[in-house]
């Protein structure tokens, strides 16, 4: 993944900064627990398609104005 890019990408949850694991082809977010997939060099930056990095964490979007 291109280091600029991962640069100006944040989670769409909390905004916050993702770190990029290459072994998993993931982009972590540490604040939300989750892990965005990265499938054909694109992330795939819907919470939707995002897994929960920590077990019995579920996160759940709130409504646009929470954020």
């Amino acid at each position: 993944m291109d280091a600029r890019l991962l640069e100006i990408l944040v989670c769409p949850l909390c905004k916050g900064p993702l770190t990029h694991d290459r072994a998993a082809q993931e982009l972590i977010c540490s604040v939300d627990k989750l892990a965005y997939p990265i499938r054909d060099g694109i992330p795939v930056m819907l919470v939707g398609e995002a897994r929960q990095t920590v077990e019995g964490t579920l996160v759940e979007p709130g409504p646009a104005g929470d954020r």
